[in-house]
C-alpha cells in the first residue's frame, strides 16, 4: 500500500440498531499531522458500547464514511509541529473523542493531550483494553465523586459499584480499591460474582433484586457513594433509597426519566461522566487525560492494576469487528474484547 494511503473500516448507513454494524474496508488519504495532533499507527483496539451508539444516532439520509472505535494502543509516526510530549517511535495509549474519526484505521489522528505512553509490561492487545473504561473511572470517582486519592482519607467509607464485571466495573472496582474504599459489586451471575471479586470487590449483590435488603444484610444501612454503569432510570429508586444523606451518585449513561425527589431530601449531588466532554469542549484542563494515561501506566507497571482483557480477536478486519460487536450486543460480556492487527480486508 502506498505511504500516501491507509485502510480504514467503517460504515456508511446506520443499519439494523439489533444487530453488529455492517462494517467494511476503504483505502483513503493518509492524514498528515499538524498543531499538537500525533499519527499514530495503530496496532490495537478495543470494542466500546460508544461505537454502537455513534452507529445508531447516524441520520438516514447520512451516507458518509463512518470510522468508529474509540480505545486504541500503537506507535506514534508522526507529531505536529506544535507537540512536545511524544515524538516519532512512542508506543502509546489512548481513548480518542467522539468528535473525529475513530481508531479503526491503520493510521489515527489524535491530539497528544488524551494521549498516554503505553505500559511497558503490556502487550499493544492488553493495554487496549484500559484507556477508555480507566479515564471513565478516574475521572468519575476523583473528579466528579470528589472522592479523595489518598486512601487514608477512605479508611470506613465505601462505594457502590453498580455493573462491578463489566469493562468500566472491572477497572472502577480496581481504581477503588487502591483508594482505600470497602467496594460493594452488583453482578447478577456466578461468572460475574467471582470476576468482580476477583478485581477487588470486598462484596457483590446483584442487581436484579431490590439492593437495601442486601445491603443491610451485609451491615450497610446506605453507602456514601454509587458508580452507576448501566440502566439509571431501572435503578433510580434503589439509589434514592441506599444513597447516604448528604451522598452523591456518578452516572456514565444520562437519567431519561426526572430524578427522584427523595435526593432532594437527602441533599444529595447527582453527577454524570463522560470521558469525552475534555476533548469535545477543549477545556482548559484537557491535559489531565494525558496525566491520568501515564498515573495509570506507571501503576499497571508497578503491578497496582492490571489489564481488563477477557476476549482477543485477530486481525482486524470487518469479520473480526463484527464477532466484536456481536458479543458486545448479547449485554453479558465480562471485562474488556480486544481486537489486534494487523488491518486485513
Amino acid at each position: 500500500m502506498s505511504t500516501e494511503t491507509m485502510k480504514a473500516i467503517g460504515f456508511y448507513k446506520p443499519g439494523d440498531v439489533k444487530e453488529p454494524m455492517d462494517l467494511e474496508v476503504v483505502e483513503m488519504e493518509r492524514p498528515k499531522p499538524a498543531g499538537r495532533d500525533l499519527l499514530v499507527q495503530v496496532k490495537a483496539v478495543s470494542v466500546n458500547p460508544t461505537d454502537l451508539r455513534t452507529r445508531d444516532a447516524k441520520k438516514d439520509g447520512d451516507e458518509s464514511f463512518t470510522v468508529v472505535g474509540r480505545d486504541a494502543a500503537g506507535i506514534v509516526a508522526e507529531v505536529g509541529e506544535d507537540c512536545s510530549l511524544f515524538k516519532p517511535g512512542d508506543e502509546v495509549w489512548y481513548a480518542g473523542t467522539n468528535n473525529r474519526p475513530g481508531s479503526q484505521s491503520e493510521f489515527q489522528l489524535v491530539d497528544e493531550r488524551i494521549v498516554g505512553k503505553k505500559p511497558k509490561s503490556l502487550d499493544f492487545a492488553q493495554a487496549a483494553a484500559l484507556p477508555l473504561t480507566s479515564l471513565t473511572a478516574y475521572e468519575a470517582m476523583f473528579d466528579r465523586l470528589g472522592i479523595s486519592e489518598n486512601a487514608a482519607d477512605n479508611k470506613g467509607k465505601s462505594i457502590l459499584i453498580i455493573g462491578a464485571a463489566g469493562g468500566v466495573g472491572s477497572i472502577a472496582t480496581q481504581i477503588a480499591k487502591q483508594a482505600g474504599l470497602t467496594v460493594i459489586g452488583t453482578a447478577s451471575r456466578p461468572q460475574t460474582v467471582e470476576w468482580a471479586k476477583e478485581h477487588g470487590a470486598d462484596y457483590t449483590i446483584n442487581h436484579r433484586e431490590p439492593l437495601e435488603p442486601q445491603l443491610k444484610e451485609l451491615g450497610f444501612d446506605n453507602v456514601p457513594y454509587i458508580f452507576c454503569l448501566s440502566a439509571t432510570d431501572e435503578h433510580m429508586t434503589d439509589m434514592t433509597t441506599v444513597i447516604a444523606p448528604q451522598g452523591k451518585i456518578c452516572s456514565i449513561l444520562p437519567a431519561f426519566k426526572p430524578l427522584d425527589p427523595r435526593l432532594f431530601a437527602k441533599s444529595v449531588t447527582f453527577a454524570y461522566e463522560l470521558m469525552y466532554t475534555r476533548s469535545v469542549f477543549q477545556t482548559e484542563d484537557m491535559i489531565r487525560q494525558h496525566e491520568l494515561l501515564d498515573r495509570l501506566a506507571d501503576d499497571v507497571d508497578a503491578g497496582e492494576l492490571e489489564t481488563t482483557k477477557t476476549e482477543h480477536f485477530t486481525p482486524i478486519s470487518p469479520s473480526a469487528l463484527k464477532e466484536a460487536y456481536s458479543n458486545l450486543l448479547t449485554g453479558r460480556t465480562i471485562g474488556k474484547i480486544v481486537v489486534e492487527g494487523p488491518f486485513e480486508e
